[in-house]
């Protein structure tokens, strides 16, 4: 046995032995008898997990070295016992969430990496209903980055995909005429900016939600191999999920049982709880995306353009600042929307930071059209 694999179970002794200590903490300071119950099935979890990393120590005649929690776990233990779970617990889950995939790459711990990731399923729909209040399993996905839901989520993405558009090629067209360059050169170069921006913008959507796909069906290819290999321990994560939106005990194993009687319907529960995953869209279209990704890129792009269609010289300029000034105000006030700042606010601050980007595009273009001169 190499010396990184003997540190490796160390690693992993300490790792589980300060969330066996930490959830045993919050059970303690936990006044809920739901949630109090909950910390502590946790807690022997995590307890049963370091056994696994110590019985491999112990098999190679390694002495159990004697566990000091860490800086982190006695940190957040004391804030428990100060301000209660509730204070520590959106902490928590962040760190169980992106450790959740920790055993991922070592093979003698794939009957654990499961149980990580429920636990991570766990304390998120914990932190997630920590106000007193009910959480769906949609709630939960909202930690993944690609999870794609909602209308406010999809308003805000149309609006930066055109401002995106916009101010690109806005600072494109400003920076060309800078430089003195005709306006039939300014409408070839603003085009061939929309055409650029939009193919690279769809690009790397479809990719984005290409991989994405790509990841929802890999996992849910795991948790329907595990729902075939280890029932009982995707129940019991079902139940632990349910338990931590305030079911208690009796009731979420009982919930959790008889969902685990069909198959296709515990997938379905335990995808959308436990990974955060809609089967139904699995990360989304990417055709879809692309286009759409494409066609609000260039519906932002083509503002500034659209005056050298019929029109040239300072003329033309003007009105491609003033026509600019409007889409970008236009887009501040929706992004008040989903900002909480007033309308007029958002809507002057999009049109001087915009008019600003393309005044330093336009003073460049002047330096560098008299340096090619």
């Amino acid at each position: 046995m190499s010396d990184s694999e003997v540190e490796r179970y160390r690693r992993n002794l300490q790792d589980e032995r300060d969330g066996a200590s930490l959830y045993a903490a919050l059970a303690a300071a936990e006044s809920d008898p739901v949630r109090k119950d909950l910390f502590t099935q946790l807690s022997q979890a995590e307890a049963e997990h370091a056994q696994v990393w110590h019985a491999k120590l112990a098999a190679l005649g390694i002495k159990d070295p004697a566990y000091a929690p860490s800086l982190r776990t006695r940190l957040l233990t004391r804030l428990a016992r100060r301000f209660g779970p509730r204070f520590v617990l959106p902490s928590i889950a962040a760190a169980e969430f992106a450790d959740r995939d920790k055993y991922a790459g070592q093979a003698d711990a794939a009957a654990l990496s499961s149980e990580e990731r429920g636990h991570a399923a766990v304390v998120q729909a914990a932190a997630a209903g920590a106000g007193g209040k009910g959480i769906a399993g949609s709630e939960i996905a909202r930690a993944e980055p690609w999870h794609r839901g909602g209308s406010g989520n999809d308003l805000r993405a149309a609006v930066l995909g055109a401002n995106d558009g916009l101010v690109s090629n806005f600072c494109l067209v400003m920076g060309v005429a800078g430089a003195g360059t005709g306006g039939r050169e300014i409408l070839l170069t603003g085009l061939a900016g929309l055409a650029a921006g939009a193919c690279s913008m769809a690009l790397g959507e479809w990719l984005s939600v290409t991989n994405a796909r790509e990841l929802a069906e890999t996992q849910i290819a795991r948790e329907r191999e595990e729902i075939e290999q280890t029932p009982e321990a995707e129940q019991k994560e079902l139940a632990l999920i349910f338990q931590a939106k305030g079911i208690d005990r009796a009731d979420a194993q009982r919930i959790a049982a008889e969902l685990m009687r069909d198959k296709t319907v515990a997938l379905d529960t335990l995808a959308r709880e436990e990974l955060g995953i809609d089967p139904a869209e699995r990360g989304g279209n990417p055709w879809r995306a692309a286009i759409t990704s494409f066609a609000l890129f260039a519906a932002g792009a083509i503002c500034p353009v659209l005056p050298f269609l019929w029109s040239g010289g300072a003329t033309a300029i003007g009105i491609s600042i003033a026509l600019s000034a409007v889409a970008l105000a236009a887009i501040g006030f929706v992004t008040s929307l989903f900002s909480g700042r007033t309308p007029l606010y958002s809507a002057l601050r999009q049109v001087l930071i915009g008019c600003a980007a393309a005044a330093v595009t336009y003073g460049a273009g002047m330096l560098f059209g008299v340096s090619v001169s």
